[in-house]
């Protein structure tokens, strides 16, 4: 998307921006029956078709608005304008907002044109659609729109991978796409297949795995900066690409939607894509460890007692529990192998961090002081909101196993999300700067583009912030 800093005579389309403020301050300027149908207030447009061309007219809502809310204005407008937008040059009349709503305001409509599948069909990424603003210097229009569409590319990735039928992301397809990707932006690729997996002893991912007719493939991509002293982000994303719960079956009425069991995964696919793009001065470190939770003669059982990769042994009680076995070795083979300043893993880990929060934030579980606040206030920031939970010790005895060391669930109807979390604690090998984000009801849900639930590219944003302003 082309933002120019100029203004020419003639516009066949104008967008208008308006708080509430501004409108009563202004619409005594405009013809006065536009205010029997437009107030200024956030969401509302009203669209004046005259001789010359069109003017939309957008309100943001209250002039003490958050920038988040209007890049959600911005894409609510580009998903319901979609059919009516031209792909000409548009005049930005925007007196009312500073650069950094602008940036929000160009972010907005270029998310606002995803829907799936993914085609660049929407008049936004049409060649002859033009931004002209003049409130803000060429320079700074350059990096808006730099921003803009690498955010977007990353988000785009990450919804579209999570919206993917199950037959059309087996884990030889995403894997085929990861390394392609890595060759496009200079990453460093590995993956381990089961034959390497079993060598390496990664025997909590490969429990998961020993049921699926595809291929293991714990797969790690670096992004290097060429920065001296970067700091380094570890990042696990939870990348299981289809979950039928295994012997442990799940409910069959709402199983469709576990096509979204890769939320963390494409979290972290979409926050590499924006990196790379921005060729942030950071390093990171991803680990998805790949697989399909299925049902086979070779399924893992419930009673099992597996070996991971940090040597503790898990009592396996209920195979619907999977995605803490596979982020088990994730972890523990990011602390060992890699030397990392933060460890973060994400994953659609339980229907308990669901029941608790909805879909208005995800879970958030953190040894660390500075890391956990930071997350926070970079959630409140984007609208990717998390709130913070126990990681107190008394969790701990709920997953005391009488034949290994611990096991993967409690047994209990209460807190699994927290217990979750203090299993996933045991194998971060007293990393001192851990979080754990159970999003699960966040990732997948409720979107303006789509009738059913669908994928929200709930992470990307949260994660390319936390990681583009850490200093």
């Amino acid at each position: 998307m082309k933002l120019i800093n100029k203004k020419n005579k003639n516009y066949t389309q104008v967008f208008h921006l308006f708080t509430e403020e501004e409108w009563t301050k202004t619409s005594k300027n405009f013809n006065k029956n536009i205010s029997t149908f437009f107030t200024g207030k956030k969401h509302e447009v009203f669209v004046n078709a005259h001789e010359e061309g069109i003017t939309y007219f957008i309100g943001l809502g209250k002039s003490t608005l958050q920038n988040f809310e209007i890049q959600q204005v911005a894409v609510k407008f580009s998903q319901t304008q979609k059919g009516k937008v031209q792909p000409v040059p548009t005049l930005v009349v925007a007196d009312c907002i500073n650069e950094k709503q602008f940036e929000e305001f160009a972010k907005g409509l270029l998310l606002g044109t995803y829907n799936y599948p993914f085609e660049k069909t929407h008049a936004f990424w049409n060649a002859k659609f033009e931004l002209h603003f003049e409130n803000l210097s060429q320079k700074k229009l350059d990096t808006i729109s730099k921003k803009a569409e690498a955010l977007s590319n990353g988000q785009t990735a990450c919804q579209e991978w999570l919206n993917k039928p199950a037959n059309l992301k087996k884990p030889d397809t995403f894997s085929l796409y990861l390394k392609n990707l890595a060759k496009k932006y200079d990453l460093k690729y590995t993956s381990f297949n089961r034959k390497k997996c079993e060598e390496l002893g990664l025997g909590a991912y490969l429990s998961v795995n020993q049921g699926s007719a595809y291929d293991a493939a714990f797969t790690i991509i670096e992004y290097k900066t060429n920065v001296k002293n970067a700091v380094t982000f570890g990042l696990v994303g939870k990348c299981v690409l289809f979950d039928t719960g295994g012997i442990s079956l799940k409910n069959p009425d709402n199983m469709h939607y576990m096509k979204s069991d890769m939320g963390g995964a494409t979290a972290v696919l979409g926050t590499l894509i924006y990196a790379a793009e921005m060729q942030l001065p950071v390093n990171i470190v991803a680990i998805l460890p790949i697989t399909d939770n299925a049902i086979s003669e070779n399924a893992f059982l419930p009673s099992d007692v597996i070996t991971a990769y940090n040597g503790k042994t898990i009592e396996v009680l209920n195979t619907d529990a999977e995605g803490r076995m596979i982020l088990a070795d994730g972890l523990s083979y990011m602390a060992k192998n890699f030397k990392t300043d933060f460890l973060i893993d994400l994953a659609t880990l339980t229907g308990s961090s669901v029941r608790m929060f909805g879909d208005t934030c995800g879970a958030l579980f953190s040894n660390n002081e500075e890391l956990k606040n930071l997350l926070i206030k970079t959630g409140d920031k984007t609208n990717q909101r998390l709130w913070n939970l126990p990681l107190w010790d008394v969790w701990k005895d709920d997953i005391q196993s009488d034949v290994a060391d611990i096991k993967n669930i409690s047994m209990k109807p209460i807190g699994d999300c927290i217990i979750a979390a203090k299993f996933l604690e045991q194998f971060i090998e007293n990393h001192p700067k851990w979080a754990h984000l159970d999003i699960a009801g966040v990732a997948f849900g409720n979107v303006g583009y789509a009738k059913e639930k669908a994928a929200t590219g709930f992470g990307v944003q949260l994660l390319a912030d936390l990681i583009e302003n850490y200093h």
